[in-house]
């Protein structure tokens, strides 16, 4: 039975979404040529609209994309090898014939994608134009650069990984922890970017909730990985807040003060379970998620559990030393012992290399010399976190502290 138009547009999509990392890399396993992959995985998604129109949409989308994607291939390696009388790719041209090995393609899609060797964003910008299937223009726009900047960078990535030899697998078992971390770290600066960008640019949430996906992937493909499930937990939890973390003029609007009514429940619900099932773990990004699952589950900022998440705190910066988590740490333990204990902690953090040009420092001094009654030096910091604010909304959030503060 066909389908209308709007019917096969929409199921094209959803196997875009779905099946693009599987087709795409198949072809890179069968072919080892990453180019000839991207031009045949384009050329079945671009064939697949009026086959579907006229025959239907296959009941399994993605095996039809895999089959045409994989004839493509054998085409253009045929022709080539009677062209140059190229045996090797003829060889190599039957091999596309042999079933697949066990194991996921995008799992192995994105280990490589993500290889150390590679340059972090040229990591970045493969994974989601090999993996996430995201074209040239919607990356350039996503990280507000030019095209031929994210061409560039896919380009080089698959030299090096041309020229380097990087195997396409999933790093063996004695190596694959190592390197699962990589992953979720290019993952990780990927929600960031479309969460807060570092450019103090308007929030992305189709790159937030792209990062999301690809680390559903992750878990689905690696669900023993306490990490993984960590990392989705947090992602969850984060951009469950975000109806609610800006006011009707784009100010910031503190997580204290958010109407938690706008928090999306049914993520909330979902991360906080996720973290639930990694809390013995211990990993960063396990601890994190416990952290936001604390914040998420609470009525409001007073009935927080402000005690254990400092504790949460001080196992994460035992794992690993961060300025950043240290200004948290200050912000929870101001929570818990009071405003004094916030101050102290600062004057021991002091104004360290990562966050001397960021508004968050002076802020959180501001606020903690407000709530000792100490006006002048909260207005003080106030201005010196005004003019760090990344965008005009922010500044005016400081201004009008300073004005209640007369």
């Amino acid at each position: 039975m066909t389908a209308g138009p709007a019917e096969v547009r929409a199921a094209l999509a959803a196997a875009h979404r779905a099946e693009w990392g599987v087709v795409f890399g198949t072809l890179v396993r069968l072919t080892g040529d990453w180019e000839l992959a991207e031009d045949c995985a384009q050329e079945a998604f671009a064939r697949a609209l009026p086959a579907w129109e006229r025959d239907g949409v296959p009941d399994r989308p993605g095996a039809w994309l895999v089959t045409t994607a994989r004839n493509r291939a054998l085409d253009v390696l045929r022709r080539r090898s009677t062209e140059h009388g190229r045996l090797a790719e003829l060889a190599a041209a039957e091999a596309v014939r042999e079933p697949p090995p066990p194991g996921d393609e995008r799992l192995r899609l994105v280990f490589t994608c993500c290889h150390p060797a590679l340059p972090l964003e040229s990591r970045v910008a493969l994974t989601l134009r090999a993996v996430g299937g995201l074209t040239t223009r919607e990356i350039a726009r996503a990280f507000l650069v030019s095209e031929e900047t994210v061409s560039q960078r896919v380009l080089r990535a698959k030299r090096k990984i041309a020229a380097a030899g990087i195997p396409y697998r999933v790093p063996p078992p004695g190596a694959r922890a190592e390197r699962l971390g990589g992953v979720l770290a290019v993952l990780y600066l990927v929600f960031t970017e479309g969460y807060a960008p570092s450019d103090g640019s308007a929030v992305r949430d189709p790159l937030a909730e792209e990062a999301i996906r690809l680390a559903r992937l992750v878990v689905a493909e690696a669900p023993e990985e306490p990490e993984a499930r960590g990392l989705l937990a947090l992602l969850l939890l984060q951009h469950s807040r975000r109806a609610a973390r800006f006011g009707p003029d784009g100010a910031p609007i503190t997580l204290a003060d958010q109407d938690r009514g706008r928090w999306d429940q049914a993520l909330v619900t979902e991360g906080a379970a996720l973290a639930r099932t990694v809390a013995t773990s211990g990993g960063p990004y396990a601890l994190q998620a416990a952290i936001a699952a604390r914040h998420a589950l609470a009525p409001d900022a007073a009935a927080t559990d402000w005690a254990a998440i400092t504790a949460l705190y001080d196992r994460l910066l035992a794992l690993r030393a961060n300025p950043v988590v240290e200004l948290n740490r200050a912000v929870a333990l101001g929570m818990r012992d009071g405003p004094q204990a916030q101050l102290d902690a600062l004057d021991a953090l002091g104004t360290p290399a990562a966050l001397a040009r960021h508004h968050a420092l002076p802020a959180v001094r501001a606020d903690a010399l407000h709530r000792l009654g100490r006006t002048r030096e909260a207005a003080r910091s106030y201005r010196a976190a005004r003019d760090l604010a990344p965008d005009g909304a922010t500044a005016r959030e400081y201004a009008r502290r300073i004005a209640e503060l007369g």
